[in-house]
């Protein structure tokens, strides 16, 4: 059965300054604090194409961001991309919009950003929404052979071949996003190639691409991981709602490592769903159920 998907509802661009450049930002109107959707790498703010329509037609405003060397946003040459400068994007956003209270939505490597923004300012946050993300060491955790090889300095020369070769490069693109489909429903997987393909592809294709922001962002996934495990402690004092959304498909960010989140919190909810890495692709209906209820 073909899953059917509702027209993207009409937005206001903003471009929100930042240091050597500026944010794309699309602006759907509605009521409630925003939800602000971040996005992990190698992708941009359209992973949350589906689920924006069903958030939008029940009334809520979204707010979706391309970080600073993704998407829509600058490339400035010579940027210095890294996970604190994703959070500084994040209060950019809020700070230009004039948003008093937000709901960070993370999914991947933007789950860091979402969770340090709540940590630093917990009275600008109501609740925070998380989806197949990482945060701090977890049994299990297991990062994908394409993140692996682009974070590992030790083969940085071998990575940035791959990264200056374009044939190359869409190569192990397809190589891992042949692996992170296994587990979907045939429907999903038509979605999944269909939808998601051209959000990444195009990340890479235009010019400039998103390939200095993605290599710099994953050769410092390993210090960021190391940096959130010191900073668990505050995540187990704060008493802002945690709500976990998790693709048990998922082979490398799987539900064990949600279920670790959890056990990290006093605050944490978590919502298994038959869905893959990016649940707001293959289960969108589900998803938009579980964040119309976060106030």
């Amino acid at each position: 059965m073909a899953i059917t998907n509702p027209a993207l509802p009409s937005f206001v661009e903003h471009r929100v300054k930042r240091d050597g450049g500026s944010l794309y930002v699309r602006d759907f109107s509605g009521a409630g604090p925003a939800f602000v959707v971040l996005h992990g790498f190698p992708d941009d703010s359209h992973i949350y194409d589906l689920l924006i329509p069903r958030l939008v037609s029940a009334g809520r405003r979204v707010v979706a961001v391309d970080f600073l060397g993704f998407g829509g946003s600058d490339k400035p040459v010579g940027a210095q991309y890294s996970f604190p400068q994703q959070v500084a994007d994040l209060e950019a956003v809020v700070e230009t919009l004039k948003l008093e209270r937000i709901i960070p939505v993370g999914h991947d490597a933007g789950g860091p950003a979402a969770i340090n923004f709540t940590l630093k300012h917990p009275d600008r946050t109501c609740a925070v929404v998380v989806m197949n993300a990482f945060y701090g060491n977890s049994p299990g955790l297991r990062v994908p052979e394409l993140i692996e090889l682009f974070s590992n300095r030790e083969l940085r020369s071998l990575a940035m071949h791959f990264l200056q070769s374009p044939q190359q490069f869409a190569w192990l693109i397809d190589f891992q996003r042949n692996l992170l489909q296994q587990g979907l429903t045939d429907a999903q997987k038509v979605n999944y190639f269909e939808f998601l393909g051209p959000v990444i592809d195009n990340n890479f294709r235009q010019q400039p691409s998103a390939a200095a922001a993605f290599a710099q962002m994953t050769s410092h996934l390993h210090e960021e991981v190391a940096a959130n495990t010191a900073r668990i402690i505050d995540f187990r004092r704060s008493d802002v709602p945690v709500h976990l959304i998790w693709g048990k498909a998922d082979p490398y960010l799987h539900l064990s490592v949600a279920q670790h989140i959890q056990s990290q919190g006093k605050n944490v909810s978590l919502h298994a769903l038959d869905a893959g890495h990016w649940p707001q692709i293959d289960a969108a209906d589900e998803v938009a159920q579980i964040m119309l209820e976060v106030r």
